[in-house]
């Protein structure tokens, strides 16, 4: 009788033999098309199977992708959360409150009366000196604890300054003396230069121009020709803005370290998970020791993922400390501009790669539980959304967005984002508040570890009973 083997063996190859019982030619096995008849039926399943499979993933589409494009569908209704504060110094603060404030005054009435279109209309918003206690220094404090985007400061000696120059003809009268803009441009890079950097040109411009025509139709019927003639930029002009960045956003290497690099970050810790599986396998197989105990597998499974990300979370910062992004100088005063300040000095990088290691932690073990409980190929779905929801809500100011999106102040990558602002750039610090965030999302999928597994070897074994 022929074995089970030998019966499959005849089944798809016929052999021609010679005359000593030696394969002389192999035939292989007889096709048939892709529209014979025999297919019908599975033609049918195919083209079924195949179109609930593309609705599917095409509504899955759209309900996923759909949180990001949302994330930007309200900003110009949100831009007003951009404050603006325009504080008027001129002439109020000795000795130099003893002159007629111009320029303070006209700055702030046009401000005002300001009616900016659409994409202009930030919070613009005109502060009294007396809020700041009449030093500039408090309002550049507030900027940089994030009290504010941008602060507009007309100097308190824009008027006296502006008015030696036309009366004296000092020639060095610099007419960007009269005001300043502070700003802080690590806080976030994106927002500063798409919508709050247009506005001020747009807005700050025109009220140089007004100015300009408003002091020359003055000059004409009270100055000397002979001083205004030295010093044509007090006329016209007149006045202009510097402008101070408390934290300049470089250098550009630090662009992929708070943003899209981070993305990385996200997919390294999923396919990690496919990559220790067979490892974990080792343990699983009964063949050559008794089955583990289910407790020291999980415990195994977490500890090594946790470890494995201690290493990966090393060689992911090493990449921005080859391409030079400094992690060694010192903090810096927040009243004062300060190129590539970072916040602990030389053991930043030790922090950044602790930031790291715990934001790949936080990051990787909801994918871990989430590969075991949807299996593959569903588990990509659970990447494509994990990745989207992060994104959407750590690259984009969240106070640009709708309501509904004040939930990714909560999700991981928002909390790695804005540590790694402040370890990179010394921006202002909640350091503690990342971290602590960070950790939470780690514990919890810790705890939601043994149920996943549990639910993972419930599928197998129903599988196998269906084998």
């Amino acid at each position: 009788m022929a074995t089970d083997t030998e019966q499959a063996s005849s089944e798809e190859f016929k052999y021609e033999r010679d005359g000593d019982d030696r394969p002389a030619q192999v035939t292989a096995p007889e096709t048939i098309g892709f529209f014979h008849a025999d297919l019908k039926e599975h033609r049918g399943q195919a083209y079924k199977r195949w179109s609930i499979t593309i609705l599917g993933l095409g509504v899955y589409i759209l309900m996923v992708l759909s949180l990001y494009w949302g994330a930007l569908f309200n900003v110009y209704e949100k831009l007003p959360s951009l404050t603006v504060w325009i504080v008027d110094f001129d002439a109020k603060v000795a000795p130099f409150n003893t002159t007629t404030p111009i320029v303070g005054p006209f700055i702030t009435n046009a401000f005002e009366k300001l009616t900016p279109q659409t994409v202009d209309k930030l919070g613009w918003t005109v502060k009294s000196a007396a809020d700041f206690n009449y030093d500039p220094m408090v309002v550049r404090e507030e900027l940089y604890n994030e009290k504010a985007w941008t602060a507009i400061i007309v100097n308190a000696n824009a008027t006296t300054l502006l008015l030696e120059a036309v009366n004296n003809g000092n020639s060095s009268y610099d007419p960007t003396g009269a005001a300043q803009i502070l700003y802080n441009s690590a806080r976030d890079q994106t927002t500063m230069s798409a919508y709050i950097f247009p506005a001020l040109i747009d807005v700050m411009f025109p009220i140089i121009g007004e100015f300009g025509e408003e002091w020359s139709s003055i000059l004409a019927k009270n100055a000397s020709t002979q001083n205004v003639f030295r010093t044509p930029q007090a006329v016209n002009p007149g006045i202009g803005f510097s402008f101070i960045d408390l934290r300049p956003f470089t250098p550009p290497t630090g662009t992929p370290a708070i943003s899209i690099g981070l993305i990385y970050l996200i997919i390294i810790s999923f396919f990690s998970f496919s990559f220790l599986m067979p490892v974990h396998g080792i343990f699983m197989g009964t063949e050559t020791h008794a089955p583990v105990n289910g407790t020291h597998v999980i415990i195994w499974r977490i500890m090594s993922s946790i470890v494995a990300y201690f290493f990966l979370s090393l060689f992911y910062s090493l990449v921005s400390l080859a391409f030079q992004i400094p992690f060694s100088n010192h903090s810096a005063s927040h009243t004062e501009g300060a190129l590539n300040a970072n916040a602990y000095g030389k053991g930043t990088f030790v922090v950044y790669w602790m930031l790291n290691w715990v934001g790949m932690t936080s990051l990787g073990l909801p994918s871990e539980n989430m590969a075991m409980i949807l299996g593959f190929p569903y588990a990509s779905l659970w990447l494509v959304f994990w990745v989207i929801t992060n994104v959407a809500t750590s690259f984009n100011d969240i106070g640009l967005m709708s309501d509904f999106y004040r939930w990714g102040y909560a999700w991981p990558l928002n909390r790695i984002v804005h540590a790694s602002r402040t370890l990179i750039f010394d921006t202002k610090s909640a350091i503690g508040e990342d971290f602590g965030i960070l950790f939470a999302w780690c514990a919890i999928s810790i705890l939601f570890f043994p149920f996943a597994t549990w639910i993972m070897r419930w599928k197998n074994m129903r599988a196998q009973r269906k084998k």
